[in-house]
């Protein structure tokens, strides 16, 4: 998918470095990894408004470049 998305942060996982974004539009939520967030502390909260990117990945979409 091209383009940037937006949406909130349904849940995040700080000790796991993973979590889940619902584009708006849509209701079901994408993994999103740590190391994908484009902050220097790479860490997202619930409820924040983001903007990313959408790969599909072997079984599902994934969030890349996450902003907040």
């Amino acid at each position: 998918m091209n383009g940037r998305r937006k949406g909130l942060v349904t849940y995040f996982n700080q000790e796991g470095g993973y979590g889940f974004i619902t584009p708006y539009g849509d209701e079901d939520a994408v993994y999103v990894r740590a190391e994908d967030i484009e902050t220097a502390d790479q860490v997202l909260s619930e409820g924040q408004q983001v903007s990313f990117t959408l790969e599909l990945t072997p079984g599902r979409f994934e969030a890349r470049r996450v902003r907040p």
